[in-house]
């Protein structure tokens, strides 16, 4: 599909006044609030536009697989370093962006919206738009193209994507410590004052599990100043996996326990923050910043703990999204986010209600 299609496919719907709702394979329809309007089919405008391995920067169109651009890097010892979650193989790279979902390595390496370089957008009216571009140093004013990550594509269908890519680490291990939360904790946050090579880390069930990454000596010395549990390769890339594309047993015990009527949170916090006392599974990545619960407690109380701890708390899953998906916007806020749908999208078309039911 050629970019003029998608260009044509929008300006018929917005003179015939018809939402659309953006999607590729629909690996991320539980997010959010509920997709509504007609598909806008993104999977045929595929395919890697330009990639230069010297350069650390590939431009890549919107409907294609994560899988098969994660594939063309690892062919250079290059890999996307914030590990975006690719659900079984279905994940593309607009719905990696406008979702904003980074995986493990995102307290080390950054976030998606960090590695967001340029991309091309076309918008309600039907125009194709480009911003930013293929080096840090071309941002200028509004940093509109990673405006996008995150905005779940309610502001305009991403055609094309510039991301900064990194290459693998020479070397990797993976460590296990028995402790229980608060330990973990404590000394996430006591490793974290030190320069020492951490990627990952996640805890759960009284295991704390650090990945180390980068140059051999470093990563050994780590090993050595640590101590720990060293896991074997072969059980640890699975383990990682598991939980960079969340389908690993935590994951898996949380679809069954939302299909009971408990919901999954995303409970962003700072590192800093102690545990979190509520009823549930814990899951705790990003070295404390991210906590994944899943759990009968109400939504008001999951939202006022986290605040009260300095964060804020999303609905991951649910079956009942009532209370809302993402934490409620300040007026200001909420003012700010109107503008720019109506700057973006004056009709309202793309995703509308996915983001927050007011836009």
């Amino acid at each position: 599909m050629m970019l003029k299609a998608l260009q044509q496919r929008i300006q018929d719907a917005a003179a015939a006044g018809t939402p659309l709702e953006i999607r590729g394979h629909g690996s991320k329809a539980f997010y959010g609030e509920a997709p509504k309007g007609e598909w806008l089919s993104t999977l045929e405008f595929s395919g890697i536009s330009s990639y230069e391995p010297s350069e650390l920067v590939v431009t890549v169109k919107a409907g294609t697989p994560i899988a098969e651009l994660e594939a063309t890097l690892a062919a250079q010892g290059q890999h996307l370093a914030f590990e975006p979650p690719r659900f079984g193989g279905r994940g593309t790279v607009g719905g990696m962006v406008a979702s904003g979902l980074s995986g493990p390595a995102r307290a080390a390496t950054g976030s998606v919206r960090d590695h967001v370089l340029g991309l091309s957008l076309i918008n309600g009216r039907g125009e194709a738009l480009n911003f930013g571009g293929t080096v840090m140093k071309n941002v200028a004013g509004y940093d509109v193209s990673r405006l996008m990550a995150g905005a779940m594509g309610i502001l305009g269908l991403i055609a094309e994507v510039s991301l900064k890519v990194l290459p693998y680490p020479v070397a990797s291990s993976t460590l296990r410590f028995e402790m229980d939360q608060a330990e973990a904790l404590k000394a996430l946050n006591a490793w974290g004052g030190k320069p020492l090579p951490i990627q990952a880390s996640a805890w759960w069930e009284g295991a704390l599990i650090l990945r180390l990454g980068g140059a051999a000596a470093a990563v050994d010395a780590a090993r050595r100043t640590l101590g720990g549990e060293t896991i074997a390769q072969d059980l640890a890339l699975p383990f990682w996996d598991g939980l960079r594309d969340q389908h690993d047993e935590f994951f898996l015990g949380a679809e069954r326990a939302v299909a009971g009527g408990a919901r999954l949170w995303r409970i962003a916090t700072p590192q800093t923050a102690p545990v979190l006392h509520l009823p549930g599974e814990q899951l705790v990545e990003w070295g404390g910043a991210q906590r994944w619960l899943t759990t009968p407690a109400g939504d008001a109380q999951v939202r006022e703990l986290a605040a009260a701890m300095g964060g804020h708390a999303t609905l991951y899953r649910a079956q009942d999204k009532s209370a809302g998906v993402f934490a409620p916007l300040s007026a200001p806020l909420l003012r700010i986010h109107r503008e720019l749908k109506k700057s973006f999208d004056p009709q309202g078309l793309f995703n509308p209600g996915r983001l927050y039911p007011e836009l």
